[in-house]
């Protein structure tokens, strides 16, 4: 684990609540979700991630933020390509996974309609991907 590269963020502070929201862009959720994978198997990663979020959405008042099909899609996403890459360090994962810790909305529209990720039932519970051609392994 590579937490000196981003040493704000940490699995500690994010569960805490005490990161600096406003600095929290997609990147540093890639890195935290990635730090969860890290220590955690897929299911385990991906419920303390996700309370985590919801609970860091919650004290911003900002619940409306949290999207259960986007989360769940990333973290699968990660797990996948960590999967794939073997180990490496967080630096050598960014670099060959550029396309994931680039905006959000590049792969999300290869594998979701924009009528899915708008549906409250996306945004409660998660949902497979819509677009035909493509699957996450789990």
């Amino acid at each position: 684990m590579n937490t000196a590269t981003r040493p704000e963020l940490s699995i500690a502070a994010f569960e805490s609540g005490s990161i600096d929201a406003e600095a929290f862009d997609h990147e540093s959720h890639v890195y935290v979700a990635w730090l969860y994978l890290e220590r955690y198997s897929v299911s385990e990663a991906i419920a303390r991630f996700a309370a985590a979020l919801k609970r860091l959405t919650e004290s911003l008042g900002q619940v409306d933020k949290y999207h259960e099909t986007i989360t769940w899609f990333f973290m699968l996403l990660l797990a996948e390509r960590r999967s794939l890459a073997g180990a490496c360090d967080w630096l050598k994962f960014r670099r060959c996974n550029e396309d994931v810790c680039a905006s959000p909305d590049a792969i999300l529209k290869q594998y979701y309609s924009r009528n899915l990720l708008a549906s409250v039932q996306a945004r409660q519970s998660f949902m497979l991907p819509d677009k035909l051609g493509h699957c996450i392994e789990i």
